[in-house]
């Protein structure tokens, strides 16, 4: 069972995408994710993207935590239907629509992005056999629109290299949770708008 940790809407079940295919962030995983993203102080008010969604649960824990935006993009039917599901629960117990899911492709996603949009907070849970040429792609794709001081979190499997970061993008930081690893980067200073 998936729920919200903390925040204003803590403790609601959150549905998972059934079958195949997704990789859910695990509760102590999210935990201490948010903890730190919390020591940061990027969570509360931030516009939050959360790339290759599955249920949404790094998004919608966003919200309930005082994002003041977020944007689950997921591609696969089953797993949009249940991040807009669980935005709606979440937006329900909160009063007002905080998260969306939109069902796209995360590399038509960003390409469509207005230039002018900008994002805080930028979760991205790709397969864990996605490739590294697309990965860098979209990381590249990404670091215009990122706000200053804006935190990027990558999960991959603790197996994986480190992910090679394309210009404009720094990792300042990486923790390792079991088979989970976090990767934290943030704009360079010379990138930022």
């Amino acid at each position: 069972m998936t729920r919200i940790i903390a925040g204003a809407a803590g403790g609601t079940t959150l549905t998972s995408v059934p079958g195949s295919g997704t990789r859910p962030t695990t509760d102590r995983v999210k935990e201490a994710l948010f903890s730190r993203l919390e020591a940061y102080n990027v969570v509360h008010g931030a516009h939050v993207l959360d790339l290759f969604a599955g249920s949404g649960s790094l998004g919608t824990e966003s919200a309930s935590r005082g994002a003041a935006t977020v944007d689950l993009v997921e591609s696969a039917d089953r797993a949009a239907a249940v991040a807009q599901k669980n935005a709606d629960a979440v937006n329900k117990v909160l009063g007002w629509t905080a998260a969306r899911a939109h069902r796209a492709k995360v590399e038509t996603y960003l390409t469509r992005a207005a230039e002018d949009l900008t994002w805080d907070l930028v979760f991205l849970d790709p397969p864990y056999d996605f490739g590294e040429t697309a990965l860098i792609e979209i990381l590249a794709d990404l670091v215009v629109h990122l706000a200053p001081g804006a935190v990027v979190v990558l999960e991959r499997s603790s197996r994986s290299a480190e992910p090679h970061w394309p210009e404009g993008l720094e990792r300042f930081g990486e923790k390792k949770y079991g088979e989970t690893r976090l990767w934290f980067a943030e704009p360079s200073a010379d990138s930022a708008h």
